[in-house]
């Protein structure tokens, strides 16, 4: 945009209007993916068997993960335009302003940006001006102040450069910003094909990281919420509007997605993103290693030891990446599993690869459930071991909705509330709930129960780290509602067809008579 006659006439409009055509697409990708996941997944489960159900589940997991790519994509080109149009608005209205002040003060703007106005005929002519006239441009060497007795005393020549400056300014921010935003709409661009590899999730990792770069303030991560409470969140979230959300939802999704009290559809969304250029990440983290070496060698003289080159691979973070992996890998594979058995759609409310890993993942959307019921894991669960917990509380989805099938339930591996809400501790899991249930605030939650309890932490006031706890919630002592437990283990107690898990699905469906005790 070389030109202040081009700025002026610039219809932004255009910019806004062609966003909006982004977020249709954007939007009804991510509908289109939620459809695939939740509506198509469930009769391809139970019409078609042997080769024909995985070729088509296959397909079907291909084209959520091509609507996935596509909600992101279109979404950054969405916001990308509309904070483009909003910088040039800034400077837009920069140089009106100038023009306006020009025209008030009835001096000429030439096509070149200089400012003609009226002079003394008693002063000094600039070749190429009439004998009343002046000329301004930018750049002055001091910086002229409207105002009498200024400009060798013409004070028009003092606003007259002003206003050329104002004009060369806006001119050459509308230049910065328009070079800033054609380069990276040039990169917002996808390969042909039909699939969605590593490489392009990746590579959408990188846009969005420019995109944030580019977009300067007009959409800060510095606004989301930070350390406040669901309630907190929720209004900040509800005070937006739907093309901020989006915006947001688009630009910072790991922040989105790890929000309590966004809508659970959203920040299943959000996660989804995450978890895609993780695992493409990860995998190519792996895959410049090379293959895993053996982890041990015989020397010449037939002794095993640690072969080198596996401590090498293994300090380089193969066995983490790895680990990583197959908890991301256990996560697919339940989005997978929605419909078998009548399983119900997946919403992943948390992920990160941070320390141990982390998931928080619902079986079912818990903002519309009757009944929910959220795991608190030991202390040693890490992602790696996701698949266990998460098999757990599909289970006990399974049990509840088996009771009462009328009623809504949704079972969390990792943490949220609703409407009747049971906190399911296991091992020193139920010591972090016993010490969340007497920390100052609300604890949301029903009813409780533990399972494999060393003790709870808040019994006698006594921390998990005491020692031996003699009074542990299984002991009549403790005051708790014992329940009948006829599985063996530490992690029996979610064994299919058991009486522990059925147990705990009469608790989480509020059928206490119900329950068997010992």
């Amino acid at each position: 945009m070389p030109t202040w006659q081009q700025l002026r006439d610039a219809k932004l409009t255009e910019y806004e209007q062609a966003a909006d055509g982004w977020s249709k697409v954007s939007n009804r990708a991510d509908a289109a993916r939620i459809r695939v996941d939740q509506e198509m997944a469930a009769p391809i489960h139970t019409t078609q068997k042997g080769e024909a159900q995985t070729s088509a589940g296959r397909d079907l997991t291909r084209l959520g993960r091509n609507y996935q790519y596509l909600h992101g994509e279109c979404g950054l080109v969405r916001t990308t335009l509309n904070a483009l149009a909003s910088e040039l608005s800034g400077v837009q209205k920069q140089l009106g302003r100038a023009l306006d002040d020009a025209a008030d003060l009835k001096f000429t703007v030439n096509e070149d940006g200089s400012v003609e106005y009226p002079r003394s005929t008693e002063l000094p002519m600039a070749s190429g001006t009439s004998p009343g006239t002046g000329a301004a441009r930018p750049g002055a060497p001091v910086p002229y102040l409207p105002g009498a007795g200024e400009a060798n005393g013409d004070p028009n020549k003092g606003k007259a450069e002003d206003i050329a400056e104002r004009i060369s300014q806006a001119v050459s921010g509308a230049i910065e910003i328009d070079n800033r935003y054609a380069k990276i709409l040039r990169e917002l661009k996808a390969p042909d094909g039909l699939a969605v590899t590593d490489d392009m999730l990746l590579d959408e990792a990188h846009d969005t990281r420019d995109v944030q770069k580019t977009i300067g303030t007009y959409l800060g991560k510095d606004s989301i919420p930070h350390g406040k409470s669901a309630a907190d969140n929720k209004e900040w979230w509800d005070g937006l509007t739907q093309e901020q959300r989006e915006e947001y939802q688009t630009l910072y999704p790991a922040e989105i997605g790890a929000l309590d009290g966004v809508p659970s559809v959203v920040r299943d969304s959000s996660n989804r993103t995450v978890l895609d250029e993780s695992r493409a990440r990860v995998r190519s983290e792996l895959d410049a290693l090379g293959p895993e070496p053996p982890q041990t060698m015989v020397d010449a003289a037939g002794r095993t030891g640690s072969n080198p080159d596996w401590v090498l691979w293994n300090a380089k973070g193969g066995t983490r990446f790895q680990s990583q992996l197959k908890g991301m890998d256990a996560i697919e594979s339940r989005f997978d599993r929605t419909g078998i058995d009548g399983l119900p759609p997946a919403y992943l409310l948390g992920f990160d690869l941070k320390g141990n890993g982390h998931v928080i993942l619902a079986n079912g959307n818990p903002d519309t459930a009757d009944n929910t019921a959220v795991y608190v894991p030991g202390t040693k669960s890490k992602l790696e071991g996701a698949a266990g917990d998460i098999g757990r509380m599909t289970r006990v989805w399974k049990e509840a909705h088996c009771l009462d099938p009328s009623q809504s339930t949704s079972t969390i591996t990792g943490g949220t509330d609703a409407s009747h809400t049971t906190v399911i501790g296991h091992s020193y899991g139920s010591t972090t709930v016993g010490a969340a249930s007497k920390a100052p605030g609300h604890f949301a939650a029903d009813d409780i129960v533990v399972a494999g309890s060393p003790g709870v932490q808040t019994f006698h006031g006594l921390p998990y780290d005491a020692g031996y706890i003699q009074t542990v919630p299984s002991d009549e002592a403790f005051g708790a509602h014992r329940m009948a437990v006829d599985t063996d283990g530490h992690s029996g107690y979610w064994d299919e067809d058991s009486l522990s898990l059925q147990n705990q699905g009469a608790v989480v469906t509020g059928r206490y008579n119900q329950v068997v005790h010992p």
